[in-house]
């Protein structure tokens, strides 16, 4: 399976609410949002922190399914070799009663055994720390 067919199949599997079959997917060292230096991030915007391991991708993915999305639309998805790049919309309705709607990008990196080792979202920050602003703490 090539990895554009791996990312297609993880989206499948979130349209699902399958969370266990994407974990299975990534490798055991996954970062998920790990950057140098992001501005973004200072926001405290709970779905965009930093993440390292298993355990932190487990915590994402409760993090997101407190979200109640009521739009998430792969728009195309681009194949560069051990990258796939996935340019969606989302749109959700945060606890604490925040909401916005983006167009993102994911950007997956892959392993040469197939796990994804690297997941960054590249988003429009500022309408998410407004939809967290009230998130319970």
């Amino acid at each position: 399976m090539s990895n554009l067919e791996i990312v297609q199949e993880m989206y499948a599997a979130f349209g699902r609410g399958d969370i266990p079959a994407i974990l299975s997917r990534f490798s055991a060292d996954i970062e998920i949002d790990v950057f140098a230096n992001h501005t973004g991030q200072n926001g405290e915007i709970p779905w965009f922190k930093p993440r390292r391991g298993m355990a932190d991708a487990i915590d994402f993915f409760n993090v997101v399914g407190q979200l109640k999305v009521s739009e998430f639309n792969v728009l195309s998805l681009m194949n560069g070799g051990d990258q796939v790049a996935a340019e969606f919309t989302f749109e959700a309705d945060v606890p604490g009663g925040g909401h916005y709607r983006d167009e993102e990008v994911h950007l997956w990196k892959f392993n040469e055994q197939g796990k994804v080792i690297r997941l960054r979202q590249y988003l429009d920050s500022a309408k998410h720390v407004e939809a967290a602003r009230n998130w319970p703490k």
